[in-house]
C-alpha cells in the first residue's frame, strides 16, 4: 500500500505525516515536489510515483487574501483537486482531499449536513466548493473531509495568534458573533486514519463502495464564538487575568472576506457510517495545549 500526502507542512498535513505511516509506504511530497498552483506538473509525478491512496492536505488557504488572488486560489483548490482525481483514476487510487465550512452562507440556525445546499459567501469558500465538484465529477474513489476552525501548536491560525497577542498587548478585541467548533488539526488527522483503515479493510479501493465515499463532516463537538475560543485559550495559557478580553461584532472588524456567521457542521454522518466520534471542543483544546 503505497500512500502520497502533499501539503505536509501544513497543520493537518504535519499532523497526518505523524499518524498516516502505518497503514503503507508513506511518500510525502512539498511544493518543491509537487506545486499545484501548476496544474501541468500533476499528473507527471502521480503516473511516476503510482500510489494506491492520494492524501491531499495542500490548499491555498489564506481566506481574506484570495479576494486579490482568485485565479491563484482556484487553481490550487479547484482545478488541482480535480487534476488529482484525473491522476488517481489512471492510476487506480483513491483520493482524500480536506475541505471547510465555509462552502455555507452560515445562515442556518442549526448545524450543516452533508447534503445541505452549500452557498460560499467568499472566494476562497467559493474555490473549496469547485474543488469537491471537481472531484465528485470524476468517479473514483474518494473522501472529502469538511472540518472548520483549524488550529494546532504550529502554522498559522487562531490559537496562535491569540497566544502571540497574549504576550504583546494588555487588550485584546475578538468577534463574538461568529460562531464554529475549533477543531483541533489532530483530530482530522487521527480521524482521517480511522476512516482509512476502515475503507482498506472493507476493499474501498477494490469495491468502489459508494456508502465509503462521499463528504464527511469532521469537526469537534460543541459550539463557542471566537471570542469564547480565545476566552479558553486565554485561560489554559493562564494568562487570562493580565488580559482584558473584548467581545466585539462582526462590523466593527471588518475583512476583505465575508465570513459565515454559523461554521457548525453536523458529524451524525461520520458516526453512522464509521462509528467515528468527535471530542468535545475544549476537551480537545486542552489535549493540545497539555502537547506542547
Amino acid at each position: 500500500m503505497k500512500i502520497l500526502l502533499t501539503g505536509k507542512t501544513g497543520q493537518i498535513g504535519e499532523e497526518l505525516n505523524n499518524i498516516i505511516g502505518d497503514l503503507g509506504n508513506l511518500i510525502t511530497v512539498d511544493k518543491e515536489q509537487l506545486d499545484l498552483s501548476k496544474p501541468n506538473s500533476i499528473e507527471p509525478v502521480i503516473l511516476d510515483i503510482k500510489p494506491d491512496i492520494i492524501i491531499n492536505s495542500a490548499a491555498y488557504t489564506a481566506v481574506d487574501k484570495a479576494e486579490q488572488e482568485p485565479d491563484l486560489a482556484m487553481t490550487v483548490n479547484a482545478l488541482a483537486p480535480g487534476l488529482l482525481a484525473k491522476a488517481a483514476r489512471k492510476v487506480g487510487a483513491g483520493l482524500i482531499h480536506y475541505s471547510t465550512d465555509y462552502v455555507f452562507d452560515g445562515c442556518s440556525e442549526i448545524p450543516y449536513k452533508e447534503e445541505d445546499l452549500p452557498n460560499p459567501l467568499n472566494v476562497y469558500g467559493k474555490t473549496k466548493l469547485a474543488g469537491e465538484k471537481a472531484i465528485a465529477e470524476v468517479g473514483v474513489p474518494f473522501l472529502i473531509i469538511r472540518t472548520s476552525w483549524v488550529y494546532s501548536l504550529h502554522g498559522k491560525n487562531f490559537l496562535r495568534t491569540i497566544k502571540k497577542l497574549a504576550e504583546e498587548k494588555d487588550i485584546i478585541q475578538v468577534v463574538d458573533d461568529q460562531i464554529g467548533a475549533p477543531t483541533w488539526a489532530r483530530s482530522v488527522a487521527l480521524k482521517t486514519h480511522q476512516i482509512l483503515k476502515q475503507c482498506l479493510n472493507k476493499k474501498w479501493l477494490e469495491t468502489k463502495d459508494s456508502n465509503l465515499s462521499g463528504i464527511f463532516h469532521v469537526t469537534s463537538q460543541g459550539k463557542t464564538s471566537w471570542h469564547g475560543f480565545a476566552r479558553e485559550v486565554l485561560n489554559m495559557s493562564n494568562t487570562s487575568q493580565n488580559i482584558k478580553l473584548i467581545a466585539i461584532p462582526t462590523s466593527d472588524y471588518p475583512a476583505p472576506a465575508v465570513r459565515p456567521p454559523n461554521s457548525l457542521l453536523n458529524n451524525e454522518k461520520i458516526q453512522k457510517v464509521f462509528g467515528i466520534d468527535m471530542p468535545h471542543w475544549e476537551d480537545a483544546l486542552k489535549d493540545c495545549m497539555d502537547s506542547n
